[in-house]
């Protein structure tokens, strides 16, 4: 990304400093809030900085990333400033057994600040998705940091968003993606939008966490479930090695797996970790 950041001025940089002064402040979950030009990889980037004892609530920030993934190692591309790219780092006391509800968490908090700001009607599609109808306008993705990690006993998770928000539809990397100029949504400059998922996921995460990690006590598990366009559907599992588990998806489950009954009526639960796909079933 080798041209000023003010070239296309309907895509204008984030300010670090204004971003700073709105959400790190004492007591908020935010400690420190990075804008960078460019990267690989924000969700790599932050890790390596949790290894190096970073605080929770770290945030970074990319203009753009020439490295960004999703789930499964697929690439993420975007052009410099067109979306929100951006990871945060926490360092959950919760049981481990309940942190797969944080890539879930975050999908709340997303959806829930871009149909407050952006006015567009957004829907999760379980693990990991934000859509609006069938095509897909953010992703998230939570890795566990491996490796010696300083700080907090060693846990720490990074969260990853990648949300588009001024791509026109000849920008679109496919054509079941969509963003948030192509729906033509009430607002599509990023400052706010930030600033709105990074204060939804806080106060998520603070009630989950204060909750124990517990998503029915927290209020998450409804939540997502009332958000949520898999739930109540028909669908297929694609699994690893070219398995397949067809029928209805009824749930959630306390370690935010999803539940789905098969043909036979029984009930099974997969995790984000060993999914490949989940589908409509025809």
């Amino acid at each position: 990304m080798d041209e000023s950041p003010y070239t296309d001025l309907g895509r204008p940089p984030l300010s670090q400093a204004a971003l700073s002064r709105a959400l790190v402040r004492p007591g908020s979950l935010w400690t420190s809030i990075a804008v960078v030009r460019t990267t690989g990889s924000t969700n790599a980037d932050l890790a390596q900085a949790a290894r190096a004892g970073a605080a929770e609530g770290s945030v970074l920030v990319a203009e753009f990333q020439s490295a960004g993934r999703g789930r499964l190692g697929r690439s993420w591309a975007a052009p410099p400033r067109s979306a929100l790219m951006f990871s945060v780092l926490l360092r959950p006391s919760a049981p481990a057994a309940a942190q797969g509800w944080l890539p879930l968490l975050t999908g709340v908090a997303a959806a829930t600040a871009v149909r407050r700001i952006a006015e567009v009607d957004v829907r999760l599609k379980w693990p990991n998705d934000l859509l609006v109808g069938e095509r897909k306008l953010a992703g998230v993705l939570a890795e566990r940091v491996e490796g010696r990690v300083e700080g907090n006993g060693g846990a720490a998770i990074v969260v990853g968003v990648g949300l588009n928000v001024g791509l026109r539809e000849d920008e679109l990397p496919v054509e079941t993606a969509t963003s948030l100029a192509v729906e033509k949504a009430a607002c599509t400059d990023r400052d706010p939008l930030l600033r709105a998922v990074l204060r939804e996921i806080e106060r998520h995460y603070r009630d989950w966490t204060a909750a124990g990690g517990d998503a029915e006590a927290a209020g998450l598990r409804a939540a997502y479930l009332a958000a949520c366009a898999t739930i109540g559907r028909r669908v297929r599992v694609e699994l690893p090695g070219g398995r397949r588990l067809t029928g209805t998806a009824t749930g959630v489950d306390a370690s935010g797996r999803l539940l789905v009954r098969d043909d036979d009526g029984e009930e099974r639960a997969v995790s984000a970790g060993e999914v490949v796909h989940v589908r409509p079933a025809s």
